[in-house]
């Protein structure tokens, strides 16, 4: 879908549209969500950002999911100019800054954790980044360790954020290097029992949310943190152990190759998988002497891949993870 298509449909007689999920812990679905809502959305992120009429928005990411759409959204609701750029891995090139003007500014971005790696990557991009952008919004994704700490320091307000296609975008944004995401405005959450997080949005959704993600509240009662996803949660030999925070450990280290998952196992119940592209040495992976039962993270069997699986937005593809981990042979290997 184009831009221009998105907005044939935004300006139709009907009160709602068809929005797609991406599929991340499962098979990607259509809902059909209303066109208020969704400004209302766009008014929440604009109003939190200080965003004017007038600004400058850069559309760099596919109009087919959620994220794209809402920043078409946001500059219509706002008045905002929108520069639309082909979805790619390099969006601050020259050529597509050379468009925008002289000196370009862009007063919001919203990028996948891999657009903003690969924009760091190269000294004019990241140059251009620091220069251009006022509001960097990275989604779709958990932000790997490194690039958070070479974000960290950049002359720009850079937010992560949390949400997803049924809160139309986020609803809440947490700004690097800070730890904590604060909800926009008109935003309750709490959790529940098993500690995941609800969702109380009545402008954005209007049931009551309740997510697989694990969070710990601030002492403030409002600003939260994610631990990790209930279904990404393995317990092996009694211990648990969540899929996000080992991958954030092999991040650190410098593994962003390896997609960690689990299959089932007589003896342990589950047994903790890495998919990789690499060739692993389990004895060279320094373990964190914070964690003693990081010992628990190293696999039962490591599989070698052509590629990782990855849905269409760029996050892992858990269910596909699984389903790799299930169906190809993998010796058990030795722990250190």
């Amino acid at each position: 879908m184009t831009p221009d298509e998105f907005l044939a449909q935004w300006h139709d007689s009907s009160a709602t549209m068809e929005v797609r999920t991406s599929g991340s812990t499962g098979a990607p679905k259509c809902i059909r969500v209303e066109k208020s809502r969704m400004t209302a959305s766009a008014r929440m992120t604009c109003d939190f950002l200080g965003l004017r009429r007038g600004d400058t928005a850069l559309l760099c990411m596919p109009v087919d999911y959620i994220a794209g759409k809402m920043m078409v959204v946001r500059a219509t609701e706002r008045g905002l100019h929108l520069f639309c750029v082909e979805p790619g891995g390099h969006p601050l090139c020259r050529t597509n800054m050379d468009a925008i003007g002289n000196p370009p500014v862009i007063n919001l971005a919203a990028m996948v954790p891999l657009q903003v790696w690969n924009t760091m990557q190269v000294p004019e991009e990241r140059a251009t980044l620091c220069r251009t952008v006022r509001h960097l919004i990275i989604g779709g994704g958990a932000i790997p360790t490194e690039l958070e700490k070479e974000l960290a320091p950049l002359p720009l307000n850079v937010w992560s954020s949390y949400g997803m296609t049924e809160t139309l975008s986020h609803i809440a944004l947490r700004r690097i290097p800070d730890t904590f995401y604060t909800p926009l405005p008109g935003i309750k959450l709490e959790h529940n029992s098993d500690g995941c997080l609800v969702v109380n949005a009545p402008a954005l959704c209007p049931h009551t949310l309740t997510t697989n993600d694990i969070v710990q509240f601030h002492q403030d009662n409002i600003r939260f943190r994610i631990l990790g996803r209930r279904d990404n949660t393995v317990c092996s030999g009694g211990i648990k152990i969540q899929i996000e925070e080992v991958e954030a450990w092999l991040q650190s280290l410098g593994m962003h190759d390896v997609t960690v998952t689990c299959r089932p196992d007589a003896r342990l119940g589950q047994a903790i998988v890495y998919l990789t592209t690499a060739d692993i040495d389990l004895s060279a992976l320094r373990l964190p002497a914070e964690r003693p039962d990081s010992r628990y993270w190293l696999p039962r069997h490591i599989i070698k891949v052509d590629a990782l699986p990855m849905t269409g937005t760029g996050k892992p593809d858990r269910a596909a993870a699984r389903e790799l981990a299930l169906l190809q042979t993998a010796p058990s290997v030795s722990r250190p």
